[in-house]
C-alpha cells in the first residue's frame, strides 16, 4: 500500500501522550493509523445496517 504524508497541529497535551506512547514502543504514525482504520471499519458497519 503505497503511503502519503498527512500534517496535522494538536495540542501540546496530544503530542505528550503520543510521546508516552513512543517510549512504550508505539509511534505516532502506527496509533494514529490504527485510529483512523478502527473508525473507518465501524462506519462502514454501520452503512451496512
Amino acid at each position: 500500500m503505497a503511503m502519503v504524508k498527512l500534517l496535522i497541529q494538536i495540542p501540546q497535551a496530544i503530542k505528550a501522550k503520543l510521546d508516552a506512547l513512543r517510549k512504550q514502543g508505539t509511534t505516532s504514525s502506527g496509533f494514529i493509523r490504527s485510529l483512523l482504520e478502527r473508525e473507518f471499519q465501524k462506519r462502514d458497519e454501520q452503512k451496512r445496517s
